[in-house]
């Protein structure tokens, strides 16, 4: 016999049993399930000794979530986290490290540490898990021969892609490709999926500029091995102050939300404009505000006519919809709407980097459809809840020759397979809404934190789940997000002093309010 949880996500509480060899079907019902949360509330271990003894829950797919969050430790990281700390950092820098994860027994919303502190998680990791920890849908991805294959027959996939890759990448596009962009090219990560869309946009300006016809000279095929014009042209892209769009080299010209990114590394002389910074509350600051898109536009064309005077002209503008990494700054939807009427006057590309901002935490499917666009940005590249990195694009940034857009893997189709699960799951349990329900009961709960503590916390923005709020200093934030993993809720910085929710699109109204009252008790303590 197996038996299969029902899906806790979606609200079943049965257990559906299955008798080898047999038709027959039975199902438990919600008493047994009542009983497993009942030891869920006295700790994951002992709920673990009962899954072990129950014939009935061999084949349980994944633990339910708990009730709440559970600390045991008197300190976050605890000894086997500090003691695995230790032992990496004898093969590589591990400063950074918070905790060490145990990833088996996390599950849902809920993230649990080696030391068995079970976390309420809005951090998500950074932003990239979509549907929680060990999702019963995903964990049975690959609980077929098929599938499996896919998973350890990796393919050079523009060489030699399977099957079935044209018919997938076709049902990705019909599903989730942004309007208009009936062009996709799929990457290993965000960093590679920006570098390779800002070649794209070369490719298609030089185009453009050598005519439809026209073929590389001999003196640009030479010249640009010696990474010299006319084969290696002075273009530029214009990118913003606060920005991230990747550590490579090409995408790094482009991020400027902190030093350390940046440091030491030879980078390149491509325009930076001013990106919005509003004061809050935004209906009290409404003329201010719009001055300040007025300025940060004026900026933006007043860079690309002083480039194009240096003889570098710049072929496009790279923005994210709210700028993350560097503290989720927020630009009204006028904004971005003036934004792209420049490119189009200047005849340049606008690419939207949803790398953070896709894949429905915004309460929307592309952070970006929130702003009305009177027409596509030429390109959108996406990663992290997505699985994989990439980009969609108009036929037009299409490359006319082969290798020009390449590398070994071009993408992963084991990642194609969860994906395609994901945006079942999205559909299926109607997740936009979900994060618009949540979002509303978080945010509303802090812009009353805001009012109850004015002198810690301000300017809570955000759309959807996609929130964040500020400290008055970076050492308060800090302090906040360590006191929170105390009591149970995992959380990350963002920019100078803004503390960046994340939680997957299964947080639910519950788990809002879980997050509100923790993070009350700690700016009540503070």
């Amino acid at each position: 016999m197996q038996c299969t949880q029902g899906d806790q996500y979606g609200g079943s509480s049965d257990i559906s049993c299955h008798f080898t060899n047999s038709p027959k079907r039975i199902h438990i019902k919600s008493k047994f399930l009542y009983s497993v949360k009942m030891h869920v509330a006295l700790g994951l271990n002992t709920f673990r000794a009962v899954t072990r003894a129950s014939g009935y829950v061999k084949y349980l797919t994944t633990l339910p979530e708990p009730q709440e969050p559970t600390i045991s430790t008197a300190s976050i990281p605890g000894p086997k986290s500090l003691e695995l700390k230790k032992k990496l950092n004898t093969m590589q820098l591990a400063d950074m490290v918070n905790f060490f994860v145990d990833y088996e027994s996390s599950t849902g919303n809920y993230l649990c540490d080696v030391d068995g502190n079970v976390m309420l998680d809005v951090y998500m990791q950074i932003s990239s898990i979509p549907l929680g920890y060990n999702h019963p849908r995903l964990l049975n991805v690959f609980n077929n021969d098929k599938n499996v294959k896919a998973l350890i027959n990796r393919p050079a996939l523009g060489f030699f892609p399977g099957k079935d890759w044209p018919v997938r990448l076709e049902n990705i596009l019909k599903q989730i490709a942004p309007k208009g962009l009936n062009n996709i090219t799929t990457m290993m990560c965000g960093s590679c999926a920006n570098e390779n869309a800002y070649k794209n946009i070369f490719i298609a300006y030089v185009r453009k500029k050598r005519g439809e016809e026209g073929n590389f000279t001999e003196e640009e095929m030479n010249s640009c091995m010696m990474n010299m014009p006319p084969g290696a042209p002075n273009l530029s892209l214009l990118s913003f102050q606060g920005s991230f769009h990747g550590r490579t080299m090409g995408a790094l010209a482009t991020t400027h939300s902190k030093y350390i990114h940046k440091i030491d590394f030879p980078s390149l002389d491509w325009p930076v404009a001013a990106f919005p910074n509003y004061k809050y509350p935004l209906e009290e600051n409404e003329r201010d505000n719009k001055e300040e898109d007025e300025k940060c536009l004026t900026q933006v064309e007043e860079l690309i006519e002083a480039y194009s005077k240096k003889d570098r002209p710049v072929a496009g503008i790279v923005v994210e919809p709210i700028q993350s990494e560097g503290g989720d700054n927020h630009a009204s939807p006028e904004f971005f709407q003036q934004l792209q009427y420049i490119t189009k006057k200047y005849d340049i590309s606008l690419l939207i980097d949803e790398v953070q901002t896709g894949g429905g935490c915004t309460g929307k499917f592309w952070c970006y459809e929130h702003f009305n666009l009177p027409s596509p940005p030429e390109i959108v590249t996406f990663s992290k809840k997505l699985q994989l990195g990439g980009y969609f694009h108009t036929s037009e940034y299409r490359p006319r020759e082969t290798l020009r857009i390449f590398n070994t893997w071009m993408g992963d189709p084991a990642k194609i397979l969860l994906l395609e699960e994901i945006i079942n799951v999205i559909k299926e349990d109607q997740l936009l809404e979900q994060v618009q329900k949540s979002g509303k009961v978080l945010k509303t709960g802090l812009l009353q934190l805001e009012k109850e503590y004015p002198h810690l916390v301000n300017s809570t923005r955000g759309r959807g789940t996609f929130l964040a709020i500020d400290f008055e200093t970076p050492e308060l934030r800090d302090t906040v997000i360590a006191q929170l993993r105390k009591w149970g809720v995992h959380a990350g910085g963002c920019g100078k002093q803004s503390l960046r929710f994340r939680p997957a699109l299964t947080f639910k109204e519950k788990h809002a309010n879980i997050v509100l009252d923790r993070l009350r008790k700690v700016l009540y303590e503070t």
